[in-house]
């Protein structure tokens, strides 16, 4: 995962933690419940990209210092 895909990860947890508090501190369900499901969607996305980056690093078996053929 690139250093933006974890920023942006991230980001996007503390946006839906944040949304879930606001949620929880001035009773609106709604929000707190829609804070939740942002928070569990970024943190789902991030290990999609982590295993997509683990699976590509795994097929790759060029070092990029032999030439070519």
């Amino acid at each position: 995962m690139s250093i933006f895909g974890k920023v942006r990860a991230k980001a996007e947890e503390l946006l839906g933690r944040a949304e879930q508090v606001y949620g929880e501190s001035h009773g609106d369900a709604a929000a707190a419940v829609a804070g939740e499901a942002h928070l569990l969607e970024a943190e789902a996305e991030a290990e999609a990209e982590e295993e997509a980056a683990e699976r590509q690093g795994d097929r790759r078996d060029d070092d990029g210092l032999a030439g070519a053929r």
